[in-house]
């Protein structure tokens, strides 16, 4: 029976017979749901490869210690293409997502279409992973560092488009009244009533985005899309394992120094 609240009393109530019934009835298709999901992943997983898994691990992390240190130059400009495609897709996908939210949000959008037209946008943005994206992209423009920083860039759309909209529609409207008042025009509101209220959120949006993309842009090279994982893929494909050990150490390396870099700069922007 469920327990309402009243001040430091607590008052039992027995749950209506249809309610009660409704939620038996949510755990039962819940069980039932999970059931079939496990009788799914068990039809198409070979039990067998896990009974020797942890010999396998073991052997495999064997053959990766010590890491082969004398490839770390070699790896330097790699890396360095991977760092520049997560920043110039980031700014890429800023530019674009920055006038889409404008477009997205309710108070914001000058007309119904527009904002239709702008949601598909995010929306199909964030429905598609950057990998898959560089999937595509390697097809239509070629492998290489172009193809990784537009795979970036249309997957960053979506999630900085989101989050800004939603802070738009955040916003205060006194300021936006007050500024109206005065006889401004719409640009002129959107300067001096509008940003200045989105501007931390703005910041903050943009440099998590650049940081996660930073995590991302280190798999594209799977796929041809440049980056270190280009690295990473051929030393996999070579059972390579001592190298693929010194590209995970690299990787971790850089991704702990870009999230000092943007916890820095989000602390000096906001």
């Amino acid at each position: 029976m469920p327990i309402k609240q009243m001040g430091e009393q607590k008052i039992w109530q027995r749950r209506e017979p249809l309610k009660q019934y409704a939620i038996w009835a949510g755990w039962m298709l819940g069980g039932m749901l999970f059931v079939f999901c496990w009788a799914l992943i068990s039809q198409n997983t070979i039990w067998e490869f896990l009974y020797d898994a942890d010999e396998q691990a073991a052997s495999l992390i064997g053959r990766m210690i010590p890491p082969d240190w004398s490839i770390t130059g070699s790896l330097m400009m790699p890396l360095w293409d991977t760092i520049n495609i997560a920043t110039v897709g980031t700014a890429l996908g800023i530019a674009i997502a920055f006038p889409l939210a404008f477009l997205a949000a309710r108070n914001t959008s000058p007309h119904p279409a527009l904002r239709a037209i702008a949601l598909t946008v995010i929306v199909s943005s964030r429905s598609i992973n950057a990998l898959i994206w560089a999937m595509l992209l390697v097809t239509i423009v070629g492998p290489g560092i172009f193809a990784g920083m537009l795979a970036i860039a249309l997957r960053s759309i979506g999630f900085i488009g989101k989050l800004l909209y939603e802070a738009i529609e955040e916003i205060h409207p006194t300021p936006v009244e007050a500024v109206t008042a005065t006889g401004a025009t719409k640009s002129q509101v959107l300067a001096y009533a509008v940003w200045p209220q989105i501007m931390p959120a703005f910041a903050g949006i943009s440099v998590y985005r650049w940081d996660i993309n930073i995590r991302e842009a280190t798999t594209l090279g799977l796929v041809g899309a440049g980056g270190i994982g280009l690295q990473m893929n051929a030393a996999i494909n070579n059972l390579a394992w001592a190298q693929v050990a010194t590209v995970f150490v690299l990787i971790f390396a850089t991704v702990i120094v870009s999230e000092w870099v943007s916890a820095r700069v989000r602390h000096a922007m906001i």
